[in-house]
């Protein structure tokens, strides 16, 4: 297989061999190109152009494999919905990591690409749709300024899945910083003890924290590192109404890249309760859950590193929590710097908090749509639709106009900032649905189209795009999503 650019240099396979299996995908029967991120492949240095569509079918799905890659399949743990398990790849295998001319390292993985020693019964298989999700959004998150892996290419494999019916197979091929997760950490503690759970913190560090390398208190100046990481990035989730869905500890990265678009969805109406996962029977990962679950997570994450911190437990302990316990403080300072931007605000004062809070119970209680809301205020005038005319929100408005006149920056600069916080455009629940629905009768115009109107979401949409700003009706609301497995 011709190299096309291709440079592998795979440093997980310096940690201990318990974290890891090295094994080749399993074969498909037929596959075929549904989509390349042309893109994307740019960007890591790679150019696919003089291998014909069936090479790159071959490619993509795993029966041939790139020059210098070494497939293995991931260990780890996770706590699901709170409930701790001992997972691993159960359908996934990584090439290898990549090195780019820039000299920035990917993990390039394929999703459904069969069994591995870590199945757990499972088919080792992805379905279209599923995939096809995952690429779409995690490029409008990408698009969107959130933190995130990104998809390189989907093939259909020409094979059936069963699910709840008989579904079309595909593979999808996955690019993210690292696929180190605090669940990889839960597998060390439990599997391998300190030894491991040190080995595995060194080569984090190494690889995604390398000003924490020297320091004395190593485990103390990682979580707080990652913690930082994570507060920023479920800070942007709220900023665009993300839900991710399934926020189990071995979703979460250590990099602080968003991972694994399973149930995931947008949020159409303001409603901080808002859950699609048809999983999620409970709520515990819904929209204004996120941030909460985040520090959960984050506890198992230095449970897992208490060896590292102290010998003696009990002091290791209170350190762990002292830290951990900043985490509240942390991501409510964050988050009022970001909807302060998303009101045009320059800096936070007194108030704010009561003004931003007394907006969004508004919202909640009018069934405001939260994109569209936020972007009508980025316009430089009042806007005019019926929604807008309660005294209610006249009152709030008033308040607001009066706030924005404390800024040190003038007028227009206030607009920009709105509008670089405030998306026009969002993968809209009932559009990706539409262009899923349609990609599984073998229509990929409507997924298409899609993708191209979300490549620059911040810009107002032109005529032809505005049907993807409009909220759903009714009959078009998603009320659950699935995560295909």
């Amino acid at each position: 297989m011709n190299a096309c650019g291709f440079n592998f240099d795979t440093t997980y396979f310096t940690l201990p061999d318990q974290f890891y299996t090295k094994l080749p995908p399993e074969p498909v029967r037929s596959p075929h190109l549904v989509i390349l991120n042309e893109a994307l492949a740019n960007v890591m240095g790679l150019d696919f152009s003089e291998l014909r569509t069936a090479e790159q079918a071959a490619l993509f799905s795993g029966n041939e494999l790139a020059e210098g890659a070494t497939p293995f399949s991931q260990a780890y743990a996770g706590h699901q919905f709170g409930h701790f398990t001992i997972l691993g790849d159960g359908r996934a295998h990584l090439w290898g990591e990549h090195v780019t001319p820039g000299r920035e390292r990917f993990d390039i993985q394929f999703k459904g690409s069969g069994r591995t020693p870590y199945s757990r019964n499972g088919d080792g298989r992805a379905v279209l749709g599923p995939m096809l999700r995952e690429y779409v959004i995690s490029e409008a998150m990408h698009a969107l300024a959130v933190p995130t892996t990104r998809s390189l290419a989907v093939v259909s494999t020409g094979e059936e899945v069963m699910r709840e019916t008989v579904l079309p197979g595909a593979i999808l091929t996955r690019v993210a910083s690292s696929h180190l997760r605090v669940g990889t950490f839960e597998f060390a503690a439990l599997q391998g003890g300190e030894d491991a759970v040190s080995s595995l913190m060194d080569y984090t560090i190494h690889r995604h924290y390398p000003e924490l390398a020297g320091r004395e208190e190593r485990a103390v100046a990682l979580i707080q590192a990652v913690m930082e990481r994570q507060a920023e990035l479920i800070v942007h989730w709220m900023r665009v109404g993300f839900i991710h869905g399934v926020m189990n500890t071995d979703n979460m990265t250590l990099s602080g890249e968003t991972i694994d678009y399973g149930p995931c969805a947008f949020m159409d109406t303001y409603d901080p309760s808002t859950v699609f996962s048809s999983i999620d029977h409970a709520g515990r990962y819904a929209y204004g859950n996120q941030p909460k679950i985040a520090q959960w997570n984050l506890a198992r994450l230095a449970e897992a590193l208490l060896p590292c911190i102290d010998d003696d437990q009990e002091r290791a302990v209170s350190i762990a929590q002292e830290v951990i316990d900043q985490f509240s403080d942390m991501f409510q300072q964050k988050w009022r710097a970001m909807m302060c931007s998303k009101l045009g605000l320059s800096e936070t004062v007194s108030g704010d908090k009561q003004l931003i809070g007394d907006l969004l119970r508004w919202m909640e209680t009018n069934h405001a749509d939260y994109t569209n809301t936020f972007r009508d205020l980025s316009k430089q005038e009042k806007p005019t639709e019926k929604l807008y005319s309660q005294s209610s929100f006249e009152d709030w408005y008033a308040r607001w106009q009066k706030r924005r006149e404390q800024n040190s920056e003038p007028r227009s600069s206030s607009i920009l900032r709105m509008k670089k916080a405030n998306p026009a455009l969002i993968p809209r629940n009932h559009k990706v649905e539409e262009a899923l629905n349609a990609a599984h009768k073998g229509n990929l115009a409507p997924f298409q189209d899609l993708l191209g109107a979300l490549k620059d979401p911040y810009e107002d949409p032109a005529e032809f795009l505005e049907g993807y700003q409009i909220p759903p009706n009714p009959s078009e609301r998603v009320q659950q999503t699935f995560c295909g497995t």
